[in-house]
């Protein structure tokens, strides 16, 4: 049976102040099915995934985690006018996503837990599959960011200009409790001469688990020289690519991306052990 729960909130202490933090699981209902953790993109919540999360456990047999970070959906916003940091996604991944986990009773060393990232939340997972190499089964990152693109500033620069004005404020404020501060602490940081500088391929190699790269040919917020850094240091890596998509395959190309998650996690099923609390 597959459930898709309406979202709860759990609290953790976090940058000095307690916070909430909006999660749900959704898929198998079993406690002893394999668990994907959904990272969302750098404008994303829980709610922006849609069905997705939703259609990949179902396809797969898994239980899903889908939550919102700190400053985004119905989680706790960051104070107003905030410096994110252009360390912001290693302390995702290093902070916050592991308190969240154990928060929760997940355990990766007693569980199979695959991680799915979008954009940020792909280099979120990347950065916590390499300080946490023996907790993640297996990991599929879709546009992912490992270093920054002159592409990507651009693309940043035309949104920041067109969100005042535009219908773009409108959308986000239906998604996030204070949409002009996510907007500004993330544009801030992308847009920021320090960020320039942003990189984490120096951490690439420390990830163990088998990797899946998708990236559109049309993504208007990073090219396919992110793949191929990826691949220079994990060359094992399988990479596809999606004709015609831009930066969001989940709501622009759902089938595909459908299709190519649900046979990696299956082909992973097929040769990796079952933790032993996993075995009947």
């Amino acid at each position: 049976m597959t459930t898709a729960c309406e979202p709860a909130f759990t609290e953790l202490y976090w940058d000095q102040r307690r916070i909430r933090l909006e999660y749900t699981f959704v898929g198998v209902d079993s406690p002893v099915a394999p668990l994907i953790v959904f990272l969302h993109e750098g404008l994303g919540s829980l709610r922006l995934w849609r069905d997705f999360p939703n259609q990949l456990c179902a396809a797969t047999r898994c239980r899903g985690l889908v939550y919102s970070r700190p400053g985004y959906g119905q989680s706790t916003p960051y104070p107003a006018n905030q410096c994110w940091g252009s360390d912001f996604m290693h302390r995702q991944a290093y902070e916050v996503l592991p308190a969240l986990l154990t928060k929760l009773g997940i355990d990766g060393s007693r569980e199979r837990i695959y991680l799915f990232g979008h954009s940020d939340g792909a280099s979120i997972a990347m950065l916590y599959a390499s300080r946490y190499a023996d907790l993640v089964n297996g990991m599929i990152v879709v546009a992912p960011h490992v270093m920054v693109e002159a592409v990507t500033v651009n693309s940043i620069k035309r949104l920041k200009e067109t969100y005042d004005t535009g219908e773009i404020k409108v959308k986000f404020a239906a998604h996030h409790i204070d949409a002009d501060a996510t907007f500004d602490g993330w544009s801030q940081v992308w847009l920021d001469q320090v960020f320039r500088n942003w990189s984490i391929e120096s951490e690439l190699n420390k990830i163990q688990s088998p990797l899946l790269i998708v990236q559109g040919t049309k993504d208007e917020y990073g090219t396919v020289d992110q793949v191929n850094r990826i691949i220079q240091n994990l060359p094992n890596s399988e990479y596809v690519e999606i004709p015609g998509c831009g930066h969001a395959p989940h709501r622009t190309h759902p089938d595909a991306l459908l299709s190519y998650s649900t046979l990696f996690i299956q082909t992973i099923a097929t040769r990796r052990p079952i933790p032993p609390s996993d075995r009947m």
